[in-house]
C-alpha cells in the first residue's frame, strides 16, 4: 500500500513490489476519479525523483515499500481540453485509461493563462486551434539597431504580443482580435486568474426574498448595475470574405431588376485570419434569402420561416453554418453610369438604430460558445454586412458587429430606435412591468472635458465594431458555377425567378452529363429538400456528402436511386405539357363536361377545361 499526496488530498493505493509503474498511474487516476489535469508522480516532496510510467519498471526499482508516501503534482500548462476522443484520458508518459467521464479543466489551455474554465461547452474548431497557437508576432533582426549575433535577440527583435497597440496601429487594425484580448487578460502576474468574462445582464436577479417583487421593491443585490457604454476594444470576427464576386452579384440582381431592397443570410465557415494576430475570418459560401416583403426603402422579414430549420440542416451537412446577414440600402443615382448615392458616412450614420437592434437580436440568437464564461457563451461571431454606395458612388460592402453591451441591451429589451433620427437610439424608461437599468455614455464637451451623458438619446457609434469585407484575389467555389445558368433563388416572386417544376426541369437539362455539377448549387439543394409534393430531406445525406467531397460517383449513385427517379418521372410528365394550364382537346371526356377537378399531387382545384394543374403543371 502507498499513500499519494496531491492538491486534492491524500489517498491510498494498493500495490505490491512487482507492480509495474504503468499500473500505478492507472490506479492513482481511478482512485482520484474526477482529476481534470495531467500529472506526474514523485518519490520526494521536492520533485527530485520522478516515477516514470513503464511496463518494465516496478515499485521495487524505486525502493518503494509498504506505507511510503509519493507525491502527485500537476504538470504546468498541461490540461485536458474538453471531452476526450473515444472517452480516453491521456496522462503523462503515455498512460491511458478508458473512462466515460467528461473532464472539466481547471484553467484555459492557452499557454501561460490561468483564466478559469467555467463551463464545458463545445467551442468552435477555429477557437480550439487559436488557443493552441503561440500568437506572438515574430520579428527579424534589425540590421540598424540590433548589435548582436544571429542567435541572440534584443528589444528591437523580440517577438511582439498579439495585442501590442503600436503594431496593430501599423497594420491599421482598429480592434484587436478576441483571442488577442484573452492573451491580454492573462498577461499580468496573476495570469488572468481573476479575469471576468461574464455576460452583461440588464434584468433583476430572481429569487430575492428581502423585499416585495418589482415594482414594489428592489435592492442592491438583485438590481442590475448601471451601464456606461464604451467603445469595444476587441471583435469576435476580424474579416468577412466572400468566396467569389458571383455570390454578391446574384444577390444584387434582385435590386437591379426591381429596385427594391433585399435581405439574405450568409452561410459559410470560420477560419484563421493570418493578417491579424490570432484573428478569425468568416468565409461566405452561399446566401439564403428568407421570405420577405420589400420596397424601395424598406424590408420586412416574414417570420417564422418554415424552411429555416431545413436550410440549417442542409448547410450543416455541407460543413457550413449561418455566420451573418446581409442587406442592401441602394438608391440609383445615374442608371446609365451604374452609380448609386452615397449617404452613409460619418456625417450621417453607418448603421441606423433599427439596424443595430436587428443585428443585436441576430447576435443573441447565434451566441459564441466560450468555456471561459459561466453561461457557456460570450459575445457572438454573427456579422452584419451592408451593401450601399461609397464616396465614389460605387456599390460596396461594409461589415459590422454590435458590441456585447449593445447585444445585452437588445436581448433584455432596453433599447428602441428613435422615430426621425436613424443615427440615434433610445434607452427605455423603467415601467411597472419591467425594470430598466440606467444607461450612460461619455463624450467630450466644447472645452475638451470628458462628461457623462444619459443615453436618452444615444449615438449608435458607441455600439458598433467595424469588420472589413473583402473577396480573395483567387476566387473560391464551394459550389460550382461553370457556364450554366444558376438555379433560381428562393422566395423571389418575380417572373423568371420562380422555383417550380419547369425551372427544375430546365436547370437539369443543362447538366444531363454531370449530375454532381447540377447538385453543386445551394439553392437547388434547398428546393429539392423542401419540395411541396415530394420533399427529399430525409434521404439527402448521400448527395450532400457527395457535394461536400466532390464525389461524382456517389452523386450519380444517388441520382439513380428510387427517390430521384420519382422526381424525374414527375418532370417527364410535366414536360409533356408545353404550356401550363393547356386546354383539353376537343372531344376529351371526363371533367371537361363542367366539373372542376382536384389535383392529386398538390390538391389544387382546377377549372374543368384544363388538362394539367395550374399550380404544379402535372397532368390530370
Amino acid at each position: 500500500m502507498l499513500r499519494v499526496q496531491s492538491p486534492e488530498g491524500t489517498r491510498r493505493v494498493d500495490v505490491d513490489n512487482v507492480t509495474v509503474t504503468r499500473e500505478l498511474f492507472e490506479k492513482v487516476l481511478n482512485t482520484f476519479g474526477n482529476i481534470g489535469y495531467s500529472f506526474a508522480l514523485y518519490c520526494k516532496r521536492d520533485k527530485s525523483q520522478e516515477i516514470v510510467s513503464s511496463n518494465a519498471k516496478t515499485m521495487a526499482s524505486y525502493g518503494l515499500q509498504h506505507g511510503d508516501m509519493i507525491y502527485l503534482s500537476p504538470i504546468a500548462g498541461a490540461v485536458q481540453h474538453g471531452e476526450q476522443d473515444a472517452s480516453v484520458l491521456k496522462v503523462k508518459n503515455g498512460v491511458s485509461t478508458a473512462s466515460s467521464t467528461t473532464f472539466l479543466p481547471s484553467t484555459s489551455s492557452m499557454h501561460g493563462s490561468k483564466i478559469p474554465i467555467r463551463s464545458n461547452v463545445e467551442e468552435d474548431q477555429v477557437d480550439v486551434f487559436l488557443q493552441k497557437m503561440d500568437g506572438t508576432v515574430k520579428r527579424k533582426r534589425d540590421p540598424k539597431n540590433c548589435l548582436h549575433g544571429e542567435n541572440s535577440s534584443c528589444i528591437h527583435c523580440l517577438p511582439l504580443e498579439p495585442y501590442d497597440a503600436s503594431y496593430l496601429k501599423e497594420l491599421n487594425v482598429k480592434h484587436m482580435s478576441f483571442h488577442a484580448y484573452l492573451r491580454k487578460l492573462s498577461s499580468g502576474l496573476d495570469g488572468g486568474k481573476y479575469a471576468n468574462l461574464d455576460n452583461i445582464s440588464c434584468r433583476i436577479k430572481p429569487g430575492c426574498t428581502g423585499h416585495p417583487p418589482w415594482p414594489k421593491g428592489v435592492c442592491s443585490k438583485c438590481q442590475p448595475k448601471a451601464i456606461t457604454l464604451n467603445s469595444q476594444a476587441y471583435r469576435h470576427v476580424d474579416n468577412v470574405v466572400f468566396e467569389n464576386p458571383n455570390l454578391v452579384e446574384q444577390f444584387l440582381h434582385y435590386w437591379r431588376v426591381t429596385g427594391r431592397q433585399r435581405i439574405g443570410f450568409l452561410y459559410g465557415r470560420f477560419d484563421i485570419h493570418l493578417d491579424v494576430p490570432l484573428g478569425i475570418k468568416g468565409i461566405v459560401a452561399a446566401i439564403y434569402e428568407p421570405p420577405q416583403e420589400s420596397t424601395r426603402d424598406s424590408v420586412r422579414l416574414l417570420l417564422p420561416d418554415n424552411r429555416q430549420s431545413v436550410v440549417d440542416r442542409v448547410a450543416a451537412k455541407l460543413g457550413l453554418q449561418c455566420i451573418g446577414w446581409i442587406f442592401t440600402d441602394l438608391v440609383a443615382e445615374d442608371v446609365s453610369k451604374g452609380t448609386v448615392r452615397h449617404f452613409r458616412n460619418a456625417e450621417t450614420h453607418f448603421l441606423s438604430a433599427q439596424e443595430c437592434i436587428m443585428a443585436g437580436n441576430f447576435q443573441s440568437l447565434h451566441p459564441n460558445p466560450c468555456r471561459l464564461s459561466s453561461d457557456g457563451y460570450f459575445g457572438s461571431k454573427f456579422v452584419t454586412v451592408c451593401v450601399t454606395g461609397d464616396s465614389q458612388n460605387q456599390v460596396h460592402m461594409e461589415g459590422y458587429q454590435v458590441s456585447n453591451q449593445c447585444q445585452a441591451l437588445v436581448r433584455d429589451e432596453c433599447l428602441v430606435p428613435t422615430k426621425d433620427a436613424p443615427e440615434l437610439a433610445y434607452a427605455r424608461q423603467s415601467t411597472a412591468e419591467k425594470y430598466i437599468p440606467d444607461v450612460y455614455y461619455k463624450e467630450k464637451d466644447s472645452y475638451g472635458n470628458e462628461v457623462t451623458r444619459d443615453a436618452r438619446p444615444l449615438p449608435v457609434e458607441y455600439l458598433l465594431v467595424d469588420v472589413p469585407v473583402s473577396t480573395p484575389l483567387e476566387p473560391i467555389f464551394t459550389f460550382s458555377v461553370g457556364s450554366r445558368k444558376p438555379f433560381p433563388i428562393e422566395n423571389r416572386l418575380i417572373d423568371g425567378h420562380l422555383q417550380d417544376l419547369s425551372a427544375l426541369d430546365s436547370y437539369l437539362k443543362q447538366n444531363r452529363q454531370n449530375f454532381l455539377e447540377a447538385a453543386s448549387d445551394f439553392h437547388f439543394l434547398i428546393y429539392v429538400a423542401t419540395m411541396d409534393m415530394l420533399p427529399l430531406m430525409e434521404s439527402m445525406d448521400p448527395i450532400l456528402e457527395a457535394v461536400r467531397s466532390k464525389n461524382a460517383e456517389a452523386a450519380n449513385q444517388w441520382a439513380s436511386g428510387e427517390q430521384w427517379s420519382t422526381v424525374r418521372q414527375l418532370l417527364a410528365h410535366a414536360d409533356q405539357m408545353s404550356t401550363p394550364g393547356q386546354p383539353m382537346e376537343e372531344g376529351a371526356t371526363g371533367d371537361a363536361a363542367g366539373k372542376s377537378w382536384t389535383c392529386l399531387h398538390c390538391t389544387f382545384i382546377n377549372m374543368p377545361n384544363l388538362s394539367s394543374c395550374e399550380i404544379c403543371n402535372l397532368p390530370h
